[in-house]
């Protein structure tokens, strides 16, 4: 009897071994991709000229506001432009070429200081004569140029006032 009854067990643990058998180890499933890596010239930019906001004569207050596309100095207010006209500021960026470059302008005011004393204005509106956003051409080189609106209080101070602001290229 106990070589039937090992007959038995052995006759019934016989399927569980084929079904282990045939879903056993599973087998792996494979793909390949590629890898790439693109290397690109590093950026430059350089400031071809200042925004500057010419002469004005304030009797009291107004703006002077500089258009980048068209290089228009428009002033509102008690505002007289006066002597040398404004203009945008220009700066050229490279890069390599067939490639976008996201070009940065202030979001936010910027203060301008009274050259030896400490009154001040300020300068928001910030203006880019384009899209933000710029193709390099095959000559590898773009000029943007860079406008605002300068804020002339009342009883503005008499005086050259000064300030800068970031301008920043970068590829997306």
């Amino acid at each position: 009897m106990t070589g039937l009854s090992s007959l038995r067990r052995a006759s019934a643990a016989l399927p569980l071994l084929l079904s282990a058998a045939a879903t056993g180890a599973p087998v792996p499933a494979k793909s390949n991709a590629t890898s790439s890596a693109t290397v690109l010239r590093p950026l430059t930019l350089v400031k071809d000229s200042d925004l500057d906001f010419g002469a004005v004569i304030a009797t009291g207050a107004g703006t002077v506001v500089i258009n980048p596309v068209s290089s228009a100095t428009s002033v509102t207010g008690a505002v007289t432009p006066v002597g040398a006209v404004g203009h945008p500021a220009v700066f050229t960026t490279s890069g390599s070429k067939n490639s976008v470059v996201h070009i940065n302008i202030p979001t936010n005011a910027v203060t301008l200081t009274r050259v030896g004393g400490v009154q001040t204005m300020t300068v928001s509106n910030w203006t880019l004569d384009g899209s933000s956003n710029r193709k390099i051409p095959l000559t590898m080189a773009i000029d943007f140029a860079v406008g605002g609106t300068l804020t002339v209080a009342a009883g503005q101070a008499e005086g050259t006032y000064l300030g800068t602001f970031d301008v920043t290229v970068q590829y997306p």
